[in-house]
């Protein structure tokens, strides 16, 4: 498991102050609010910085990191991913993963066939869509729900799935 976790991006900036726009990766955006600090992860190097300010506007958070004072200073972490350590999170509930812990693990059919490896994980409404690539290079998009999602085992490195009719 990664011992750092994506929770959002720097898309641009805002104002003239230093303050940068991030799109969130998390589904409480109020997440930011609880955190004093946060890592910038620039070519590869995590810097970590002390969060001064955060408002929002629209979906998008607004934050003032310290040190970072000016446009030019704001403008050079334009698409810097924003991590956290592992254990600051709080515990998952059961049933609840982190989309990192997911990517990249085996997706099985109920009937024992290989379907291939997740790819990347939507958020769709009502559900989340598991993009599923096998060796040819071919996706399938599972949703994320009960008739479908059987078991997810991150010990083992799998997920089993009941596929119904229409999906592939």
């Amino acid at each position: 498991m990664q011992q750092y976790l994506e929770i959002g991006q720097i898309v641009n900036t805002f104002g003239i102050k230093g303050e940068v726009k991030v799109n969130p990766f998390t589904s409480d955006i109020t997440k930011f609010e609880n955190l004093k600090d946060i890592f910038v992860e620039k070519k590869k190097e995590l810097k970590l910085f002390e969060i001064e300010n955060v408002k929002y506007h629209k979906n998008v958070v607004i934050l003032k990191l310290k040190g970072i004072d000016t446009i030019e200073q704001a403008d050079s972490l334009r698409n810097c991913y924003l991590k956290i350590d592992r254990k600051d999170e709080p515990k998952l509930p059961e049933g609840t993963y982190y989309i990192a812990d997911l990517i990249g693990l085996e997706v099985y059919s109920d009937q024992g066939i290989l379907l291939g490896k997740v790819e990347d994980i939507y958020n769709h409404g009502s559900s989340d869509i598991y993009e599923i690539k096998d060796e040819k290079g071919q996706k399938i998009l599972i949703p994320a729900i009960k008739d479908v999602l059987k078991q997810i085992d991150l010990e083992r490195g799998k997920i089993i799935v009941h596929l119904i009719e229409g999906l592939i």
